[in-house]
């Protein structure tokens, strides 16, 4: 693994658990094991590092958005896929807490280009999710109660909640409970 992508993973483990304004280059340096100067010459500033974060985020949601259209593919599958990883890294803390959300949570102290940049990884994150229930709704595995939208960016608020909830309470099983009841309210068998 290159220094670069050692950098972007501890600022991404730093981001998830402590916030953007909790770490520093020093704490990266210390887990990466490299001086300061090494990540100036990567990242010169820590947005700019913090930025290399959520566009790595954001590629894997633009990549999973294409893979959609390659043909067939089972949206509860995608939306259990979605939730499962989240439901593995809060139990494991491997990412205790989605970067992005973290970085939200911040959005009045960031610099203005990494806000933009964390606006943009929910406006992808919904537009993926407005596609996985739509095409539900239109296969019938989903009843939405809205237009596909407004379900994506409740079923993203209840995700994002639901980590929430978890780490308030210390216990990653209320997450994957939250999440399994709104995966329930959307099939259309378990509707009624």
């Amino acid at each position: 693994m290159s220094t670069q992508q050692k950098l972007i993973d501890s600022a991404r483990y730093l981001i998830q658990t402590r916030g953007y304004n909790g770490f520093s280059y020093a704490d990266v340096a210390e887990q990466v094991q490299v001086r300061k100067a090494s990540i100036h010459h990567h990242f010169p500033a820590k947005a700019d590092l913090a930025r290399a974060v959520v566009e790595e985020s954001r590629a894997l949601i633009v990549a999973r958005t294409r893979a959609l259209d390659g043909g067939v593919f089972d949206p509860e599958e995608q939306l259990r896929f979605y939730t499962g990883y989240w439901e593995r890294c809060i139990a494991d803390a491997s990412a205790p807490f989605c970067v992005a959300g973290m970085l939200a949570s911040e959005l009045p102290t960031l610099p203005p280009d990494l806000a933009d940049n964390v606006r943009a990884h929910f406006r992808d994150l919904s537009n993926w999710l407005e596609t996985v229930l739509t095409k539900g709704a239109q296969l019938g595995l989903f009843e939405l109660r809205g237009s596909a939208r407004l379900e994506a960016e409740s079923f993203m608020s209840m995700v994002y909640g639901a980590m929430l909830t978890a780490r308030a309470y210390g216990d990653p099983k209320v997450f994957a409970d939250i999440v399994d009841g709104g995966l329930k309210k959307l099939l259309r068998h378990s509707a009624g």
